[in-house]
């Protein structure tokens, strides 16, 4: 076994909830000036997550990028006390390149992002739960970066990739449109056909969205920190708090979206979303919607 990297800055955000053991933050005067945080998208957002917990089978969550941050504050409020083995992570990471634009020291920098997300090739091999990764997707570039290098690093570590390739799995949140056999999906173009085939069947899934609902999460919502793409890898000041104009507006809707989880109208609405789908009959999917309806 190699030595793990040591974790590597990432962006600041604050601790919203008490989810995992954690303190929440103590936000001041941070949101001040905004009113009551409008979540139009709640319902939306509350029927995609079920979906995800239950074509993920339950799996523990890894949130790339930011775009489904909303997701994340919604079931750390959901899970706060809730008795459920499964952990949700985040990749804060914005991967703007197939890999081809990586040198040497920024692929080291992007492996000690992956290690501290659980995604060492080592670490991969000997979990005892899936980890599902999730983002929103539009032609996948994302998940091909990622998973690219996921597979040469386990080539170099020689950690057993039929041991790996049950353990891993993707879901992409995409916009809603035609269904059918005949509709086009980002997991049919060539990048991303090649390695979606080396996985068990069922292990790259798709929650789709509105279009409107789609847009807010990936272009137009306000967001607690800046992207973090590969030129801000190596910055002196990524860990610092992003200070900037809509930060109130975007606290505000985050912790509305964490108490929110904590209702029991959201938790009974998960819990209808999971059951909805047949990946229900998952003992683990039916664990987890039990935890929701106990929390």
């Amino acid at each position: 076994m190699t030595a793990r990297p040591p974790t590597p800055p990432q962006p600041f955000r604050w601790s919203l909830s008490r989810y995992g053991g954690t303190t929440e933050a103590r936000l001041g005067a941070l949101t001040d000036g905004t009113g009551p945080a409008r979540l139009w998208h709640l319902p939306e957002l509350t029927a995609c997550t079920g979906k995800v917990l239950a074509r993920s089978r339950a799996a523990d969550l890894c949130f790339v990028g930011r775009s489904l941050d909303s997701m994340y504050d919604l079931l750390t409020g959901a899970l706060e006390d809730a008795r459920w083995p499964g952990r949700l992570i985040r990749l804060p990471l914005s991967t703007d390149t197939r890999g081809r634009g990586y040198d040497q020291r920024q692929r080291r920098r992007f492996r000690a992002h992956l290690a501290a997300a659980g995604l060492e090739p080592y670490a991969l091999a000997r979990r005892k739960r899936p980890l599902a990764l999730v983002d929103v997707v539009h032609e996948g570039t994302t998940f091909d970066t990622v998973h690219g290098e996921l597979a040469a690093w386990i080539a170099e570590s020689r950690e057993p990739w039929p041991v790996i390739r049950r353990k891993l799995r993707y879901v992409g949140v995409t916009v809603r449109g035609r269904t059918g056999p005949g509709h086009w999906r980002w997991q049919q173009s060539p990048e991303s056909a090649a390695w979606v085939r080396t996985l068990p069947a069922g292990h790259v899934v798709n929650v789709s969205v509105p279009a409107r609902v789609w847009r807010w999460y990936g272009d137009d919502q306000p967001k607690l920190h800046g992207s973090f793409p590969a030129a801000r890898w190596f910055d002196d000041d990524a860990a610092e708090p992003w200070r900037h104009a809509q930060l109130p507006e975007a606290l505000a809707e985050s912790l509305a979206l964490v108490a929110a989880g904590r209702t029991r109208t959201v938790r009974d609405g998960l819990v209808r979303a999971v059951a909805a789908e047949p990946g229900f009959a998952d003992r683990e999917v039916r664990a987890l919607a039990g935890a929701l309806r106990g929390r």
